[in-house]
């Protein structure tokens, strides 16, 4: 039978535990006991094997001193928190084209938790009506207050800080709109864009009624309970303070888009069946603390925010809508005083990316860090058997 005890890449820091150190460790007692779905046992798998002999990958030589170590291919799956940078350097490289010199308005559209057991039993269908709600929401007041088009790119998390199920979408609108006709630019208030009250009112109403839609079709049996005990309850809508440029909201970006529920480096400890890992206390003044779970249970957690396959998590509307930036964004760019022209994306190779990104050069020899790592040779997949 295949060992779940597969080696480190090389190069990895083997004093500090790893998300895969622990499905390694207690996953398959936990599969014993608990129900998985396809998608769960896929990352899990991922995220073990991730940067390990079993994905195959490349033997590299300093060019100086001769030192030779094995780079270990990734899993890219984004659900693994080694994997996230190079694609979200990639991502960020083609939102810079696209971000227009305005202001950037940041609103949280959040779920009341007494829907969380329904989503995590149909979550396709029920974050799907997240987006729609939401996006619904946010156009029909730009056409109210501006008479225009605005512009949203929305980013689901599904987490809080200590990994239970916390349903919200993360919305960021240019201060403005693309009037109807399309020959305005429809400037927003610098420091308003709509009232957050009014936005969590139809924000309600809009999910609510695509619930009982999807309810009334048998998609959801359980929608109509739920609907009668939602109307009570408070349905947030959050309006940070607005981004006074496209740069800080590409630094804003980069934190959020292609976040996981959990990075590495918040897990502290790893022993005797459990895990520590820090957290930041948002009723305490965003205080950092820790906390120590049953490795169970921190599994569990953790695979409650896998997604469907194919759902996408990061998702433009408005202007911004894939269907409609083609003629609308040069459109904006033009009455804003740009070149309608998007600006060409120079071509940057996968270590340039990263080393713009994190500062971090790893083609530099490790031992001497004067030379360059040459790849000398391809190392091929090697499975990991267990000997019992």
């Amino acid at each position: 039978m295949l060992s779940r005890a597969h080696g480190r890449a090389a190069g990895q820091n083997k004093g500090r535990p790893e998300l895969a150190d622990i499905f390694r460790q207690y996953g398959q007692s936990y599969a014993k006991t608990h129900r998985l779905s396809a998608a769960q046992q896929k990352v899990m798998r991922a995220v073990e094997t991730c940067r390990t002999a079993e994905l195959g990958g490349h033997l590299k030589q300093c060019d100086r001193c001769g030192f030779e170590h094995p780079s270990y291919n990734s899993c890219r799956n984004r659900h693994c928190p080694k994997c996230q940078s190079l694609a979200k350097a990639q991502w960020l490289q083609k939102q810079n084209a696209e971000l227009l010199p305005v202001g950037y308005f940041h609103l949280v559209f959040t779920l009341p938790h007494l829907f969380n057991g329904l989503i995590l039993a149909h979550k396709k269908i029920l974050l799907s009506l997240l987006f729609k709600a939401v996006s619904e929401t946010l156009l029909e007041f730009g056409q109210r207050r501006f008479g225009g088009t605005v512009g949203i790119i929305a980013v689901l998390h599904t987490w809080d800080q200590t990994l239970k199920d916390h349903f919200h979408l993360h919305c960021l609108i240019p201060a403005g709109a693309l009037a109807f006709d399309q020959n305005r630019w429809i400037q927003a208030r610098r420091n308003f864009l709509f009232p957050v009250k009014a936005l969590s009112l139809v924000f309600q109403g809009k999910f609510l009624a695509l619930l009982r839609q999807a309810g009334e079709k048998g998609k959801i049996p359980a929608a109509n309970n739920a609907i009668k005990a939602s109307r009570q309850k408070g349905w947030i809508v959050y309006a940070k303070k607005p981004f006074g440029s496209p740069q800080t909201v590409l630094d804003y970006l980069g934190r959020y888009t292609h976040r996981v529920a959990l990075s590495n480096h918040r897990i502290l400890k790893v022993e005797n069946g459990e895990v520590t890992l820090s957290y930041r206390d948002r009723r305490d003044g965003d205080r950092k603390k820790s906390m120590t779970l049953d490795a169970q249970e921190f599994i569990r957690r953790f695979l409650l925010h896998v997604l469907p396959e194919g759902f996408m998590r990061i998702r433009h509307f408005g202007f911004l809508a894939n269907r409609a930036k083609k003629h609308a964004l040069p459109q904006c760019r033009k009455l804003l005083g740009l070149s309608a022209a998007l600006p060409e994306l120079p071509k940057k190779s996968a270590h340039d990316l990263l080393l713009e990104l994190t500062g971090i050069d790893l083609s530099r020899c490790p031992r001497c860090q004067k030379g360059t790592m040459i790849v000398i040779g391809e190392l091929p997949k090697v499975l990991q058997w267990d000997s019992s």
